[in-house]
């Protein structure tokens, strides 16, 4: 599990260094991204993170990840049919991507027990197992799934079990703004790998 930042192109080095290891060993963490996501919306609706299902981010642990709510519930109902799409778009989403920045402004510092907690709950998910109905999200291996360029390690929704991860399919990313959101995050990602080139054997 790689924390450090650029978490998902600093798993890709080391990933791409261990010819070795299987790719699938290497995981980066957006963890606490999906910690935070949970947190607002379940402020948002009144509700608990223990109430909340199918949270996603997709993509880069960066200003660009895509917090998706397509498949998320709330206590069982679709979560966007309980917040207004205008929040959603304009100030949900910005606020979870720019959380960690918003957090060091207003203490000084980063969020480092979170991010501590955050790769327990991770290692905790890849080795014991998602809940039942639920998934989490990782920055894992990508074999092309959702259309996602092959090699680059990427945010998916996964389920684990029996210490493997596989991700989720046939979640609905049709939707214009979905697909516009994880392509966005796939570029940065490109980009990334490439500003590193000389690193990757």
């Amino acid at each position: 599990l790689v924390v450090g930042n650029p978490a998902n192109t600093n798993a890709l080095i080391a990933q791409r260094n261990a010819p070795d290891l299987d790719p699938r060993n290497f995981t980066a963490m957006t963890r606490l991204d999906h910690n935070r996501a949970m947190a607002q919306l379940a402020d948002k609706t009144d509700s608990t993170v223990n109430d909340i299902k199918n949270m996603t981010i997709w993509g880069n642990h960066s200003s660009t990840q895509y917090p998706d709510l397509t498949a998320c519930t709330v206590n069982g109902k679709p979560a966007l049919d309980l917040v207004d799409r205008d929040w959603y778009e304009n100030t949900y989403i910005p606020e979870v991507q720019q959380r960690g920045a918003a957090i060091i402004k207003a203490r000084g510092a980063s969020s480092a027990a979170s991010a501590a907690n955050a790769a327990i709950a991770h290692m905790r998910t890849w080795a014991l197992g998602t809940d039942e109905n639920d998934w989490v999200s990782m920055g894992v291996y990508s074999n092309g799934e959702y259309g996602i360029a092959e090699g680059l390690i990427y945010s998916f929704p996964c389920t684990c079990t029996n210490g493997d991860w596989s991700i989720v399919d046939g979640v609905d990313v049709s939707s214009d703004f979905s697909k516009e959101k994880m392509a966005a995050t796939e570029q940065e990602l490109s980009e990334e790998r490439d500003a590193v080139a000389h690193l990757l054997p």
